[in-house]
Protein backbone atom coordinates (compact mmCIF):
# COMPACT_ATOMS: atom_id res chain seq x y z
CA UNK A 1 0.00 0.00 0.00
CA UNK A 2 2.89 2.62 0.71
CA UNK A 3 4.09 1.66 -2.51
CA UNK A 4 1.34 2.18 -4.09
CA UNK A 5 0.71 5.61 -2.26
CA UNK A 6 4.35 6.97 -3.29
CA UNK A 7 3.77 5.78 -7.13
CA UNK A 8 0.27 7.81 -7.18
CA UNK A 9 2.49 10.82 -5.75
CA UNK A 10 5.12 10.48 -7.80
CA UNK A 11 2.93 10.49 -11.00
CA UNK A 12 1.29 13.51 -9.70
CA UNK A 13 4.68 15.30 -9.53
CA UNK A 14 5.75 14.12 -12.55
CA UNK A 15 2.03 15.12 -14.03
CA UNK A 16 2.44 18.56 -12.41
CA UNK A 17 6.48 19.11 -13.43
CA UNK A 18 5.67 18.82 -17.14
CA UNK A 19 3.16 20.93 -16.98
CA UNK A 20 4.93 23.58 -15.75
CA UNK A 21 7.17 22.83 -18.16
CA UNK A 22 5.05 22.88 -20.76
CA UNK A 23 3.70 26.74 -19.58
CA UNK A 24 7.31 27.92 -19.30
CA UNK A 25 8.19 27.18 -22.75
CA UNK A 26 4.49 28.95 -23.69
CA UNK A 27 5.50 31.89 -21.98
CA UNK A 28 8.90 31.87 -23.13
CA UNK A 29 7.56 31.38 -26.79
CA UNK A 30 5.10 34.63 -26.65
CA UNK A 31 7.87 36.49 -24.99
CA UNK A 32 9.95 35.83 -27.75
CA UNK A 33 7.89 36.55 -29.94
CA UNK A 34 6.90 39.86 -28.59
CA UNK A 35 10.89 40.79 -28.49
CA UNK A 36 10.58 42.09 -32.04
CA UNK A 37 7.73 44.72 -31.86
CA UNK A 38 9.13 45.34 -28.66
CA UNK A 39 12.47 46.51 -29.94
CA UNK A 40 10.93 48.04 -32.92
CA UNK A 41 8.63 50.42 -30.79
CA UNK A 42 11.46 51.46 -28.04
CA UNK A 43 13.55 52.22 -31.24
CA UNK A 44 10.93 53.94 -33.13
CA UNK A 45 10.33 56.01 -29.45
CA UNK A 46 13.93 57.05 -29.49
CA UNK A 47 13.90 58.01 -32.97
CA UNK A 48 10.97 60.09 -32.75
CA UNK A 49 12.28 61.80 -29.20
CA UNK A 50 15.31 62.42 -30.47
CA UNK A 51 13.51 63.90 -33.58
CA UNK A 52 11.44 66.28 -31.13
CA UNK A 53 13.97 67.08 -28.91
CA UNK A 54 16.02 68.67 -31.75
CA UNK A 55 13.27 70.26 -33.19
CA UNK A 56 11.96 71.54 -29.90
CA UNK A 57 15.69 72.89 -29.25
CA UNK A 58 16.00 74.68 -33.10
CA UNK A 59 13.44 76.59 -32.01
CA UNK A 60 13.75 77.78 -28.15
CA UNK A 61 17.44 77.98 -29.05
CA UNK A 62 17.26 81.77 -30.43
CA UNK A 63 14.50 82.47 -27.37
CA UNK A 64 17.63 81.40 -25.12
CA UNK A 65 20.25 83.17 -26.75
CA UNK A 66 17.92 86.51 -26.52
CA UNK A 67 17.33 85.74 -23.31
CA UNK A 68 21.14 84.96 -21.93
CA UNK A 69 21.58 88.37 -24.63
CA UNK A 70 19.40 90.21 -22.14
CA UNK A 71 21.16 88.76 -18.97
CA UNK A 72 23.94 89.90 -20.21
CA UNK A 73 23.14 93.13 -21.30
CA UNK A 74 21.25 93.98 -17.97
CA UNK A 75 24.67 92.86 -16.19
CA UNK A 76 26.28 95.35 -18.27
CA UNK A 77 23.40 98.10 -17.17
CA UNK A 78 24.13 97.23 -13.71
CA UNK A 79 27.89 97.79 -13.45
CA UNK A 80 27.31 101.07 -14.84
CA UNK A 81 24.60 102.32 -12.33
CA UNK A 82 26.52 101.22 -9.99
CA UNK A 83 29.62 102.94 -11.60
CA UNK A 84 27.81 106.03 -11.46
CA UNK A 85 25.78 105.76 -7.60
CA UNK A 86 29.60 105.80 -6.47
CA UNK A 87 30.83 108.20 -8.45
CA UNK A 88 27.97 110.26 -7.44
CA UNK A 89 28.37 109.39 -3.81
CA UNK A 90 31.61 110.19 -3.58
CA UNK A 91 31.13 113.63 -4.99
CA UNK A 92 28.36 114.35 -2.77
CA UNK A 93 30.02 112.96 0.13
CA UNK A 94 32.82 115.82 -0.67
CA UNK A 95 30.02 118.83 -0.69
CA UNK A 96 27.96 117.06 1.95
CA UNK A 97 30.03 116.88 4.74
CA UNK A 98 28.58 115.67 8.43
CA UNK A 99 28.69 119.66 9.21
CA UNK A 100 26.93 121.01 6.50
CA UNK A 101 24.36 118.00 6.76
CA UNK A 102 23.64 119.00 9.99
CA UNK A 103 23.08 122.43 9.69
CA UNK A 104 20.72 121.76 6.88
CA UNK A 105 18.85 119.65 9.15
CA UNK A 106 18.35 122.47 11.83
CA UNK A 107 17.85 124.97 8.89
CA UNK A 108 14.84 123.00 7.79
CA UNK A 109 13.54 122.45 11.10
CA UNK A 110 13.72 126.43 11.96
CA UNK A 111 11.94 126.57 8.44
CA UNK A 112 9.01 124.27 9.34
CA UNK A 113 8.77 125.79 12.76
CA UNK A 114 8.21 129.08 11.49
CA UNK A 115 5.59 127.44 9.08
CA UNK A 116 3.64 125.72 12.10
CA UNK A 117 3.34 129.33 13.58
CA UNK A 118 0.79 130.16 11.07
CA UNK A 119 -1.05 126.76 11.28
CA UNK A 120 -4.30 125.70 13.42
CA UNK A 121 -3.21 123.95 16.29
CA UNK A 122 -6.11 123.74 18.65
CA UNK A 123 -10.13 123.22 18.00
CA UNK A 124 -13.39 123.04 19.70
CA UNK A 125 -15.67 119.62 18.89
CA UNK A 126 -19.05 120.63 19.50
CA UNK A 127 -21.21 117.90 20.16
CA UNK A 128 -18.47 115.29 20.47
CA UNK A 129 -20.65 112.77 22.36
CA UNK A 130 -23.18 112.27 20.08
CA UNK A 131 -20.27 111.61 17.48
CA UNK A 132 -19.06 108.62 19.69
CA UNK A 133 -20.56 106.01 17.49
CA UNK A 134 -19.95 106.84 14.16
CA UNK A 135 -16.98 106.09 11.35
CA UNK A 136 -18.29 108.22 8.60
CA UNK A 137 -18.92 111.76 10.67
CA UNK A 138 -17.00 114.11 12.91
CA UNK A 139 -17.62 116.41 14.94
CA UNK A 140 -17.48 120.40 14.08
CA UNK A 141 -14.73 122.31 15.55
CA UNK A 142 -15.03 125.93 16.37
CA UNK A 143 -12.94 128.46 17.62
CA UNK A 144 -9.53 127.37 16.01
CA UNK A 145 -6.45 129.19 16.26
CA UNK A 146 -2.60 128.96 15.35
CA UNK A 147 0.27 128.54 17.04
CA UNK A 148 1.92 131.77 17.03
CA UNK A 149 -1.60 133.25 18.60
CA UNK A 150 -0.49 130.96 22.09
CA UNK A 151 2.66 132.75 22.64
CA UNK A 152 2.60 135.94 20.61
CA UNK A 153 4.57 134.53 17.96
CA UNK A 154 7.35 133.89 19.96
CA UNK A 155 8.92 131.25 18.31
CA UNK A 156 9.42 133.36 14.97
CA UNK A 157 12.49 134.97 16.23
CA UNK A 158 13.57 131.55 17.80
CA UNK A 159 13.63 130.00 14.43
CA UNK A 160 15.35 132.79 12.29
CA UNK A 161 17.79 133.19 15.12
CA UNK A 162 18.43 129.25 15.17
CA UNK A 163 18.90 129.03 11.33
CA UNK A 164 21.65 131.96 11.32
CA UNK A 165 23.19 130.03 13.63
CA UNK A 166 23.16 126.66 11.78
CA UNK A 167 24.24 129.09 8.62
CA UNK A 168 27.51 130.25 10.92
CA UNK A 169 28.04 126.81 11.27
CA UNK A 170 28.91 125.70 8.29
CA UNK A 171 31.79 128.14 8.16
CA UNK A 172 33.60 127.67 11.51
CA UNK A 173 33.71 124.62 13.93
CA UNK A 174 33.38 125.95 17.26
CA UNK A 175 31.45 124.09 19.71
CA UNK A 176 29.48 127.19 21.34
CA UNK A 177 27.40 127.26 18.19
CA UNK A 178 26.09 123.74 18.74
CA UNK A 179 25.56 124.98 22.56
CA UNK A 180 23.14 127.88 21.13
CA UNK A 181 21.00 125.65 18.89
CA UNK A 182 20.75 123.54 21.71
CA UNK A 183 19.44 125.91 24.04
CA UNK A 184 16.97 127.47 21.37
CA UNK A 185 15.53 124.10 20.24
CA UNK A 186 14.90 123.38 24.44
CA UNK A 187 13.41 126.67 24.99
CA UNK A 188 11.22 125.89 21.71
CA UNK A 189 10.36 122.71 23.51
CA UNK A 190 9.30 124.20 26.79
CA UNK A 191 7.21 127.28 25.21
CA UNK A 192 5.27 124.26 23.51
CA UNK A 193 4.70 122.23 25.86
CA UNK A 194 4.40 124.72 28.91
CA UNK A 195 2.18 127.45 26.90
CA UNK A 196 0.89 126.16 23.89
CA UNK A 197 -0.15 122.81 25.40
CA UNK A 198 -2.58 124.42 28.39
CA UNK A 199 -3.85 126.86 26.37
CA UNK A 200 -4.48 124.18 23.58
CA UNK A 201 -6.24 121.70 25.73
CA UNK A 202 -8.20 124.98 27.32
CA UNK A 203 -12.05 124.65 25.67
CA UNK A 204 -12.53 128.21 27.61
CA UNK A 205 -15.79 129.88 27.11
CA UNK A 206 -17.04 127.90 24.16
CA UNK A 207 -18.50 125.25 27.45
CA UNK A 208 -20.99 127.88 27.47
CA UNK A 209 -22.12 128.68 23.77
CA UNK A 210 -22.21 124.83 22.68
CA UNK A 211 -22.86 121.23 24.42
CA UNK A 212 -20.62 118.79 24.43
CA UNK A 213 -17.44 121.70 23.69
CA UNK A 214 -14.50 119.61 24.22
CA UNK A 215 -10.83 121.31 23.15
CA UNK A 216 -8.59 119.19 20.71
CA UNK A 217 -5.14 119.79 19.21
CA UNK A 218 -4.45 119.95 15.62
CA UNK A 219 -1.55 118.94 13.36
CA UNK A 220 -0.12 122.04 13.53
CA UNK A 221 0.62 121.69 17.78
CA UNK A 222 2.43 117.98 16.42
CA UNK A 223 4.04 119.81 13.56
CA UNK A 224 5.57 122.83 15.86
CA UNK A 225 6.59 119.99 18.54
CA UNK A 226 8.25 117.88 15.90
CA UNK A 227 10.36 121.21 14.06
CA UNK A 228 11.32 122.05 17.85
CA UNK A 229 12.59 118.33 17.97
CA UNK A 230 14.53 118.53 14.65
CA UNK A 231 16.22 122.36 16.78
CA UNK A 232 17.26 120.60 19.36
CA UNK A 233 18.66 117.04 17.98
CA UNK A 234 20.13 118.99 15.03
CA UNK A 235 21.73 121.16 18.37
CA UNK A 236 23.05 118.12 19.98
CA UNK A 237 24.77 116.68 16.80
CA UNK A 238 26.29 119.64 15.93
CA UNK A 239 28.03 119.70 19.32
CA UNK A 240 28.63 115.81 19.57
CA UNK A 241 29.41 114.87 15.79
CA UNK A 242 31.92 111.85 15.56
CA UNK A 243 34.36 114.00 13.25
CA UNK A 244 35.64 117.58 13.31
CA UNK A 245 38.52 117.45 10.76
CA UNK A 246 38.03 118.78 7.49
CA UNK A 247 39.47 117.11 4.76
CA UNK A 248 40.18 118.14 1.18
CA UNK A 249 40.07 116.41 -1.87
CA UNK A 250 44.05 116.33 -1.76
CA UNK A 251 43.99 115.04 1.70
CA UNK A 252 41.53 112.16 0.76
CA UNK A 253 43.30 111.46 -2.66
CA UNK A 254 46.88 111.00 -0.64
CA UNK A 255 44.81 108.81 2.18
CA UNK A 256 44.05 106.88 -1.18
CA UNK A 257 47.18 106.26 -2.21
CA UNK A 258 48.43 105.43 1.42
CA UNK A 259 45.78 102.56 1.39
CA UNK A 260 46.61 101.42 -1.96
CA UNK A 261 48.26 98.11 -2.34
CA UNK A 262 51.78 98.12 -3.27
CA UNK A 263 52.67 96.57 -6.64
CA UNK A 264 54.95 93.70 -6.85
CA UNK A 265 57.67 93.47 -8.13
CA UNK A 266 58.62 91.47 -11.42
CA UNK A 267 60.89 88.70 -11.16
CA UNK A 268 64.26 90.50 -13.03
CA UNK A 269 64.22 93.48 -10.12
CA UNK A 270 63.46 91.05 -7.46
CA UNK A 271 66.79 88.62 -8.69
CA UNK A 272 68.76 91.77 -8.59
CA UNK A 273 67.65 93.02 -5.63
CA UNK A 274 68.21 89.58 -3.99
CA UNK A 275 71.35 89.70 -2.12
CA UNK A 276 74.12 87.26 -3.48
CA UNK A 277 75.75 84.72 -1.58
CA UNK A 278 79.47 85.63 0.00
CA UNK A 279 82.06 84.24 -1.55
CA UNK A 280 85.12 82.85 0.16
CA UNK A 281 88.49 84.20 0.33
CA UNK A 282 90.23 81.71 -1.85
CA UNK A 283 87.80 82.30 -4.68
CA UNK A 284 87.96 86.20 -4.24
CA UNK A 285 91.58 86.57 -4.38
CA UNK A 286 93.06 86.90 -7.53
CA UNK A 287 95.29 83.96 -8.71
CA UNK A 288 99.01 83.73 -8.93
CA UNK A 289 101.12 83.46 -11.36
CA UNK A 290 103.31 80.64 -11.81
Amino acid sequence: MIAAARKRVGAALASAGAATRRVDRAVARRLEALRPPLARRLRQARVAGTRLAKATWKRLRPLLVLLLRGFSRAERWLLRARDAAIGAATRASAVVTPRRAVAAVVIASAACLIAAQFVDYRGVEVGQPGYGGLTAASPPTVAGKSAGEAHAYLLVPVALLAALVAALTMRSQRRGLGRIVIALGALSVAVILLVDLPAGLDAGAQTSYFSGATAVLEDGFYAELAAAAGLLIGGLLYYARPCRIQTSWSGRAASARRRRRRRRDSSPRRAARRSSPPRSGAASAPASPR
